[in-house]
Formats: structure tokens, C-alpha cells, sequence
């Protein structure tokens, strides 16, 4: 597997995926965005865990590397504060064109920069070393993130369930026990005001 192949093939599949985005709508989009939060967050990490790391060293690629970890900064910063909506406004859609050009920008460096300066510090070994440790580690990402997402959903349904069968028996003796509350808290004030206004008479 080589490294920049793959590397590549992720910024494609990003490229298609904000087409999708600019021509989608209403929750469409945010399903679409959802996409490219995935995609961006499993392609950062892989590149800043295996990739990055063998090109900090060398004096050819040591400055685009540390540049492209702060251009990841920036498109992280970007993803949180987009997922934090939920739907999209103006204000929102205007960020996410944010992303995009930031994106784009970084994958165009990337490619045209520091994979060019990597082919001339790594070997060919190297590259296919690379690239198989990335996509396994992709696949693992992958792995435990679906199973997580299974944990979160078992749990919601788990607690809907349990919530749907507590609620009839809990919400009669809830009415009952307020209303008997407020009825002695009543009375007991206005007995208390009946006698404080004895004791001013």
C-alpha cells in the first residue's frame, strides 16, 4: 500500500463529499457534514500518528510538517464548532466554507509540497510501510468507532425503555403527593398570618 495513494484517495473522497455538502439542504447537510467530520478526524489522525512523525526529522520535509500540524489545528477548531449546530444557518454555512478552503488549501501543500520533498527522504520500502500501517490503523479507528456508536445507540433505547415503563407509576403519585404539599404549606400559612396579626392587635 503506498502511503501517498492512499493519503490521496481520503482527499478525494473529502473533495466529493463538500460538493456534496454545497448542493445539499435542511438535515441533508448535516448528515453530509457528519461525513466529512469522519473522514477529516480518521485522516488526521492517521497522518499525525504514522505519517508526519517520519517526516519531522529530515531537514527537507521538517518545516511543511510542522506546518501542516498547525493547518490541522485550524480545520479541528473549525469541525468543533460546526458540530456544536443543529441545523444549518447562514452564520453556519459560511463557516463550512471556511473548512472547505481551508482544507483545500492544506491538501493542495500536501500534495504539491511536502509529497514531492517525502519521495526524495523516503524509500520505497518506507512508503509502503507507511501505508500499510496508516490503513490498518484506519481500519481500526473504524472498528471502534462503529462499536461505540453501537454502545451509544443501545443505551438511548435501553433508557427510553426504562423511562417508558417508570412513567406511569411515577407521574400520579408525583401530582397526588405535590398538590398535598401545596394544600398544607397553604394552611399552614395563613396561620401563620392570622396569628402574627393577633400579636400586633
Amino acid at each position: 500500500m503506498d502511503a501517498f495513494n492512499l493519503l490521496k484517495t481520503d482527499h478525494r473522497k473529502v473533495e466529493d463529499l463538500f460538493s456534496e455538502l454545497e448542493s445539499a439542504s435542511g438535515q441533508a447537510k448535516m448528515r453530509v457534514f457528519e461525513q466529512i467530520k469522519t473522514e477529516l478526524e480518521l485522516h488526521t489522525h492517521i497522518e499525525e500518528t504514522i505519517f508526519y512523525p517520519a517526516l519531522e526529522e529530515p531537514k527537507q520535509t521538517h518545516e511543511l510538517t510542522l506546518e501542516a500540524y498547525e493547518e490541522h489545528d485550524v480545520v479541528k477548531k473549525l469541525l468543533q464548532e460546526l458540530s456544536r449546530a443543529k441545523s444549518p444557518t447562514d452564520e453556519w454555512e459560511a463557516q463550512a466554507k471556511v473548512l472547505q478552503e481551508n482544507v483545500e488549501h492544506h491538501v493542495e501543500e500536501e500534495e504539491n509540497e511536502l509529497f514531492k520533498k517525502a519521495k526524495a527522504v523516503l524509500s520505497q520500502d518506507e512508503i509502503e510501510t507507511l501505508g500499510e500501517q496508516m490503513e490498518s490503523e484506519k481500519q481500526r479507528q473504524q472498528r471502534t468507532g462503529s462499536k461505540a456508536g453501537a454502545k451509544k445507540s443501545a443505551k438511548k433505547s435501553a433508557s427510553k425503555s426504562q423511562s417508558a415503563s417508570r412513567a406511569p407509576k411515577r407521574t400520579p403519585v408525583r401530582k397526588s403527593a405535590s398538590k398535598s404539599s401545596s394544600k398544607s404549606s397553604g394552611s399552614k400559612g395563613s396561620r401563620s398570618k392570622k396569628s402574627a396579626k393577633k400579636g400586633r392587635r
